[in-house]
């Protein structure tokens, strides 16, 4: 059955409701998000800048909605321990550490610069 448009909306911010008010990862992500977003604000970082700082950004907060979702899935298909859904958390879990680090070394990469430069 064919979802309407507004209906396609409406689900999709009741998801990214529901992430950031029950999900803790969720929120320690977005924390950090916007205070990546606040330096580079600060910092006045160039547009390309920008587009690496918003797209590590989004990565981020995507895989850990993807990863959350996934788990739930995992939980109502298997509700106790099973050594596949254990391995399959874990991999999301680690794209999500995967996604940070190297979002973590960019930010580093456009930020200490500029920081050394403001000191």
């Amino acid at each position: 059955m064919k979802q309407k448009t507004g209906n396609a909306f409406v689900n999709a911010f009741a998801g990214l409701s529901h992430f950031f008010r029950h999900e803790r990862n969720g929120r320690i992500q977005a924390v950090l998000g916007v205070i990546t977003v606040a330096l580079a604000a600060f910092l006045q970082v160039s547009p390309t800048e920008w587009i690496l700082i918003l797209i590590c950004t989004g990565s981020v907060l995507s895989l850990e909605m993807l990863n959350s979702g996934l788990e739930k899935l995992c939980d109502l298909v298997q509700p106790g321990f099973d050594p596949i859904i254990k391995t399959i958390k874990d991999v999301a879990a680690g794209a999500v550490l995967w996604t940070s680090i190297i979002s973590a070394v960019i930010a580093l990469i456009i930020f200490l610069p500029k920081i050394i430069d403001y000191l």
